[in-house]
C-alpha cells in the first residue's frame, strides 16, 4: 500500500535537490543535506531524530568511502606526475600500429582511469591525438572518442573510481563483484560506443587538431610499461582474489579459516590501496628522481577533489538514510515489487533522469543510489547487487550534455562547437548508457 504522504516528501527532496543545484548553484554536499532534512521534516520524524540520522548516514558511508576514495587519488597522482599514463599509452600505440591506433587509445583509456581522475587523464592524453591526427589527416574524432569511451567507462564501471566506490558502499555491495562485472560489461561497451562509433562519426564530422597545444610537457624518461601495469594491477587483483577465495564457489572447506583471514585483510581495498601506494611512491617516485618533499606536495594536492567527492558521498549517505528511517524504502519495495518492476530497471531510469536534469555523474550516482538502496529488502546475493552498480553508473553517465562540465571540456579539446559535440560526445555517452545497463539486464537473467 502506497503511503502519498511519504511518496510525496520524497518527490519534494529530489526536486528541492535540483532546484538547489540547477537554479540556485548551491554545492551539491550543502544541496543533499538540505534535500535530506526536508523528507524527514515532510515525512513527521522527530526533529531531533532528524539529526541523529544525519549522523548516521554520513558516518557509516565515510567510514569506508574517504579511506578507499583519499588512498586513489594519491596513487593516480603519482601515477600521473611520473609519466605513467603517457608511457602506457605510447606503448599500446607503438605495439597496435598507426591502423589499429583508435583500439590502442581506448584500451590506454580503460586501464589509465582505474588510477587517475577522467579529465586529467584525457588532458595528459590529449596530444597524443593531436600528433596522430596530424599525422594521418583523418578526422581527430577517429582518435579522440575511443579515448574518451575507454576513460568514461572505466570512470563509472569499475573501483577503484570514486562512482562506484561511493554506490557500492551505499548498496552495500562486494567490490570484488563490482570490479568483475564492471570489466565484463565495460569491455563490449567500449567496443560500441568506441572505435565502431568513431568510425562512423568521424566520416561524417571532420576535425583537425587545434594548432595552439594547451599543455606542453616536460620531456623525461618515462617509466617502464610493465612496471606501471603490475602497479595499477596489484589493488585490482587483491580485490578480487579476496572476493573469490571468501565466495560460496570456495570457502572455508577449501582454504583455512586462518589464510582466509590473512586473504581478507591483505585484500581489503584499504589494505590492498596502500600497497599500491608505497610500490608507487618507491618505483613512480624515488626511483625515478622525486625528492620525498615533492612526492608529499603531490600526495597532498591530490586530496582536494578527492574532499568533495568524500564529503558529496556522505551526503548521499544521508539521504540513503532517511528514506531507511522513515520507511519509505520498505513501502517503495513492496511497491515495485506489487506492479512487477524490476529494481535495476529502476535503478538505471532513476539515475539517467538525476544526471539529464542536474549534470553532475557524480550527483546523480549517489542520489540514485540513495534512492534503490532502500528497496534491496530481502537477501540479494552479491553478484546481484554489484549488477545493479553498474545499472546506476550506465544510467548516471547518460547523455552528457551542456549542464556537464564534461561537455564543454571534451568540446575544448577536441575543437569542437555544441552541435558537434552533442552529435559525438553526448551521442557517446548515451550509446555507452544504453550498452552497458543492456549488458547487466542481461546478465542478470543468469544470476541469481
Amino acid at each position: 500500500m502506497i503511503d502519498y504522504s511519504l511518496l510525496g516528501a520524497v518527490l519534494v527532496g529530489v526536486i528541492l535537490l535540483l532546484v538547489l543545484i540547477l537554479r540556485f548553484k548551491i554545492q551539491a554536499f550543502i544541496a543533499l543535506l538540505i534535500a535530506s532534512i526536508t523528507v524527514g521534516v515532510l515525512s513527521g520524524m522527530d526533529p531531533l531524530s532528524i539529526i541523529k540520522t544525519v549522523q548516521e548516514g554520513m558516518g557509516n558511508t565515510l567510514g569506508f568511502v574517504a579511506v578507499v576514495v583519499g588512498l586513489g587519488a594519491i596513487f593516480g597522482a603519482i601515477l600521473e606526475n611520473s609519466g605513467g599514463a603517457e608511457a602506457l599509452a605510447t606503448f599500446l600505440l607503438s605495439k597496435f600500429g598507426e591502423k589499429n591506433a583508435s583500439w590502442a587509445l581506448m584500451l590506454s583509456g580503460f586501464i589509465i582511469a582505474i588510477p587517475v581522475f577522467f579529465d586529467v587523464a584525457f588532458i595528459i592524453l590529449v596530444p597524443m591525438i593531436y600528433a596522430l591526427q596530424r599525422k594521418t589527416g583523418k578526422s581527430l574524432l577517429l582518435y579522440g572518442i575511443p579515448l574518451l569511451a575507454g576513460l568514461a567507462i572505466t570512470h563509472s564501471f569499475i573501483p577503484p573510481t570514486p562512482g562506484p566506490i561511493a554506490v557500492a558502499d551505499i548498496i552495500k555491495a562486494d567490490l570484488g563483484w563490482v570490479i568483475l562485472f564492471g570489466v565484463i560489461v565495460g569491455f563490449p561497451t567500449a567496443i560500441f560506443c568506441g572505435p565502431l562509433f568513431a568510425k562512423y562519426i568521424s566520416k561524417r564530422i571532420n576535425v583537425v587538431a587545434p594548432e595552439l597545444e594547451v599543455f606542453e610537457k616536460n620531456k623525461k624518461e618515462l617509466p617502464p610499461v610493465g612496471s606501471i601495469i603490475a602497479i595499477i594491477a596489484i589493488p585490482i587483483l587483491l580485490i578480487v582474489l579476496n572476493t573469490i577465495l571468501n565466495s560460496p564457489l570456495v570457502g572455508k572447506e577449501r582454504v583455512s579459516e586462518d589464510i582466509l583471514s590473512w586473504i581478507g585483510m591483505i585484500g581489503h581495498p584499504f589494505s590492498a590501496l596502500i600497497i599500491a601506494n608505497i610500490i608507487a611512491w618507491y618505483l613512480l617516485g624515488i626511483k625515478k628522481g622525486f625528492t620525498k618533499n615533492q612526492l608529499l606536495d603531490i600526495s597532498s594536492k591530490s586530496l582536494g577533489p578527492a574532499g568533495i567527492i568524500i564529503l558529496i558521498t556522505g551526503a548521499g549517505g544521508v539521504f540513503k538514510q532517511v528514506l531507511v528511517n522513515t520507511g519509505t524504502g520498505t513501502m517503495l519495495a513492496d511497491y515495485f515489487a506489487d506492479k512487477g518492476i524490476s529494481i535495476i530497471v529502476f535503478a538505471f531510469i532513476a539515475a539517467a533522469i538525476i544526471r539529464i536534469l542536474q549534470g553532475s555523474a557524480t550527483v546523480a550516482m549517489i542520489t540514485a543510489a540513495g534512492l534503490t538502496a532502500p528497496l534491496l529488502l530481502n537477501d540479494v546475493s552479491e553478484p546481484k547487487k554489484a549488477l545493479l552498480v553498474i545499472s546506476i553508473a550506465a544510467g548516471a553517465s547518460i547523455m552528457s550534455h551542456v549542464n556537464d562540465s564534461g561537455f564543454w571540456l571534451v568540446g575544448k579539446y577536441l575543437g569542437l562547437n555544441e552541435k558537434q559535440t552533442f552529435q559525438s560526445w553526448s551521442m557517446m555517452t548515451t550509446i555507452l548508457a544504453i550498452t552497458g545497463f543492456t549488458c547487466a539486464l542481461i546478465l542478470s537473467a543468469f544470476i541469481t
